[in-house]
């Protein structure tokens, strides 16, 4: 048994640092990096991509809404073919860095919003998925489980990962609790080890109601903004570690 520990980072900005970056890469094995809509920019996109090599992980796009204010997580009227230039766009400038180090993105993960907005809506997750295809359609979608970031992705001939989250709890449809919502974090380790487990060895979660929810695990995501991220990314690797579960990128 494998999985894929992924982390969102590079999201600090100009003056605005953020996050424990240097501290947390060693111990993932996917980094998904901002591309600068949602935050980052061409600094800390460039050191991030130096911080992966170095480590040895894979490295990812993240691309996300422009909305630096809200960090990427307020939902925007946007047409799909908007949303199709915005990733295209994105992916260049993170390319453009990976081409200097001498590495290659491995894959895409969109950011906040647009992801959830792609879980539930085809048209735009369509736009995603076909914009990821059309830059280079070798790269890896990673997606929410059992949402229609995956079945779209699919269609259009990616490969594809489904995603699931140490620190975020779930709805009984699988979707993710809304930030808007007081429960949508888990900021308890020990609950967070116990989803992260559940998750990876029987491909179950409880949502917030108590329902048992069926689903794929083939990358865990710890968000680097959490409170909690430096904790949790060790102690999931402790714990996979310990339960013989062999932690690879995708």
């Amino acid at each position: 048994m494998q999985i894929d520990l992924n982390c969102d980072l590079g999201e600090a900005f100009g003056n605005y640092s953020f996050g424990g970056d240097k501290d947390i890469i060693p111990l993932i094995t996917s980094a998904n990096i901002a591309c600068g809509f949602h935050a980052g920019d061409e600094n800390v996109m460039n050191e991030t991509i130096q911080l992966a090599k170095e480590n040895n992980i894979g490295i990812g796009a993240h691309p996300g809404l422009p909305d630096l204010q809200g960090f990427g997580r307020r939902t925007m009227d946007i047409a799909p073919k908007e949303i199709y230039n915005l990733v295209i766009y994105q992916l260049g400038a993170l390319n453009g860095f990976c081409k200097v180090h001498g590495v290659k993105i491995n894959h895409v993960k969109p950011h906040g919003a647009l992801y959830q907005m792609g879980a539930r809506d085809s048209k735009i997750a369509h736009a995603i998925a076909q914009a990821v295809y059309d830059f280079d359609s070798e790269l890896v979608f990673v997606g929410l489980s059992n949402t229609l970031l995956i079945t779209e992705a699919e269609a259009v001939g990616l490969k594809v990962a489904s995603e699931v989250f140490a620190d975020r709890r779930y709805e009984d449809d699988g979707q993710l609790v809304s930030r808007k919502e007081p429960d949508a974090t888990i900021s308890n380790t020990d609950e967070a080890l116990q989803q992260v487990l559940k998750m990876v060895t029987e491909n179950k979660v409880i949502s917030k109601n108590g329902k048992e929810i069926d689903l794929k695990a083939d990358t865990i995501c710890v968000h680097g903004d959490g409170e909690h991220a430096l904790e949790f990314v060790t102690q999931i690797r402790k714990k996979l570690t310990k339960e013989g579960i062999d932690i690879q990128s995708l």
